[in-house]
């Protein structure tokens, strides 16, 4: 064989393997109008009125073993912008934590996460997080502060997923969200799809996946509570689909006479 005709062979064999690259990873499908839409109005949601509420969370580590925490979780209502906070003393077996979501309509979320080294004992302030960074544990939970902030509403990219086989969730009807991190980092999320209920517009599930596409953990919502008239969220959950680990936050209200 000439030079000639080795090149013409070796430049078909990197044809050959570029289309079979691409085969394996798909572009992803562009962002559609309704996405987009229906992504800014679950960022733009703002609760209406101060809230504080404790509760537990229940962990199910890698090995099986069960333990349960003390947490609090409290709302702050402003004009222009909400906070949502949740708190670990370290009375139980997870390590005292702060986490700050600040939430505004027109800026991503800012995370502010102070750390206790030992209980009892003051930090110097808080570590400030934005973007993909924040997607780390909340006090060695399955949950990651980015996931308590709902950060990939913030992600450029967002479409209906029309095609979705299943848009029922608990027994409701969804409308099925795909957002993609155009930047991921190599441990954190490059796609959530999310099923969000048509009547509510609250998010019942979601599925993360990482680099390699394969699932990384799953959320879904458990029950509602209705408290003083209004219906409240009993519970939400977190799985670890690598691990099989599980977290649950518990909320307890109290009733008004």
């Amino acid at each position: 064989m000439n030079r000639s005709a080795a090149l013409r062979v070796a430049a078909a064999a990197l044809l050959v393997a570029s289309a079979a690259a691409r085969a394996a990873n798909p572009s992803p499908a562009p962002s559609s109008p309704e996405g987009l839409a229906l992504a800014e109005d679950l960022r733009s949601a703002m609760p209406t009125e101060n809230l504080e509420v404790k509760g537990w969370i229940r962990v199910r580590d890698a090995e099986g073993r069960r333990t349960r925490t003390p947490f609090r979780y409290r709302v702050e209502v402003g004009e222009q912008s909400w906070r949502s906070i949740y708190e670990t003393s370290g009375e139980g077996p997870l390590p005292a934590e702060r986490l700050v979501v600040v939430h505004s309509s027109n800026a991503p979320n800012r995370y502010e996460l102070t750390r206790a080294a030992v209980p009892g004992v003051p930090t110097d302030g808080p570590q400030v997080l934005t973007g993909d960074p924040a997607m780390i544990p909340f006090a060695g939970t399955d949950f990651w502060l980015a996931d308590l902030g709902r950060g990939f509403l913030w992600w450029p990219q967002h479409r209906l997923v029309e095609e979705a086989k299943i848009k029922m969730r608990k027994g409701r009807p969804c409308k099925v969200l795909e957002s993609r991190n155009p930047q991921p980092n190599a441990k954190g999320y490059t796609r959530v799809r999310s099923w969000i209920d048509t009547k509510t517009g609250g998010i019942i599930m979601a599925e993360a996946f990482g680099p390699d596409g394969k699932l990384l953990k799953e959320f879904e919502i458990g029950g509602l509570t209705k408290v003083n008239d209004v219906w409240e969220l009993k519970d939400m959950e977190m799985r670890d689909a690598q691990t099989d680990s599980q977290t649950v936050f518990e909320f307890r209200y109290e009733k008004k006479d």
